[in-house]
């Protein structure tokens, strides 16, 4: 199954703060309809020329054109060279779009305003996304996080004792899918990591750039402590513990390590865990 941001149902899908509805990922045209330095700059600077804006909704580029444009087709081209797909400008017409997903080459795209066969402009936007993981916490320590509503009511027992979020925030400027989720270390139960994608009822989370995702655990990380598991104890354990995030479009790991430590009773359902930047 697949998740995608903005979510359509909080219960099928996480949690997602948006950062904004729109982040532009284009630099700005030129006075002589070149590609210009990219900044906050969602319009041309002289408020000429027939492209506008570029910007990214979702998994979607949206090229917005000027009233006056007189052009009859935009070209969108991939950092390799190829063509990445076409669209006709109908009369009138004050945007186009390409659906990029995230199963696109990240890198500098060109995108050409043509008349007939003559290239009208040119201008480059760079679809690049960068996940960081923001903040990590468990259902005891954070119970104003929608549990309820990924797992449902039932589950609440359950999972209290032992499932975990990770924030991730997309700081980059294109679209990307969340694909495993990972928790190894000292944690009570690290042999379930990952329960498939580690992610609970998916198998990819996509976040577009500008956007944080809460992604709930789908194994019980902080449960039963297993033979491998660094547990509770009334005299205190400390250690380590890393969360892996791992990335479609980039292909990248996302790591971050921190400490943790468990006070309390032996059992881990009366246990204290608090858990700190390393």
């Amino acid at each position: 199954m697949t998740r995608n941001h903005p979510h359509i149902s909080r219960r099928t899908a996480l949690r997602t703060v948006a950062g904004a509805a729109l982040m532009s990922v284009a630099g700005c045209l030129n006075d002589n309809g070149g590609s210009g330095t990219p900044g906050d700059g969602t319009t041309s600077p002289d408020g000429k020329g027939p492209l506008t804006r570029i910007t990214i909704e979702g998994t979607t580029l949206v090229v917005e054109l000027s009233e006056e444009a007189d052009i009859d087709q935009v070209n969108l081209i991939q950092p390799n060279g190829e063509l990445f797909g076409k669209r006709d400008v109908a009369a009138g017409a004050q945007q186009v779009s390409f659906e990029i997903g995230t199963a696109y080459a990240p890198g500098e795209y060109r995108v050409l305003a043509l008349k007939g066969e003559e290239t009208v402009v040119e201008t480059t936007t760079e679809l690049r996304p960068e996940i960081q993981i923001q903040d990590v916490g468990l259902y005891r320590n954070n119970p104003d996080k929608p549990w309820d509503e990924v797992y449902g009511e039932s589950e609440t027992d359950r999972i209290k004792n032992g499932e975990a979020f990770v924030t991730v925030e997309n700081t980059g400027s294109g679209p990307e899918a969340i694909t495993e989720l990972i928790f190894s270390g000292d944690v009570p139960n690290p042999i379930e990591n990952p329960r498939g994608s580690g992610m609970h009822e998916t198998d990819r989370v996509v976040v577009s750039p500008g956007e944080t995702a809460d992604l709930f655990s789908n194994s019980f990380p902080f449960g039963s402590e297993s033979e491998d598991g660094m547990g509770c104890s009334p005299d205190g354990n400390s250690g380590q513990f890393t969360v892996i995030v791992e990335t479609q479009v980039s292909g990248n790991r996302v790591t971050s390590t921190y400490n943790v430590q468990y006070s309390g009773s032996d059992e881990m359902t009366d246990c204290e865990v608090t858990i700190t930047e390393a």
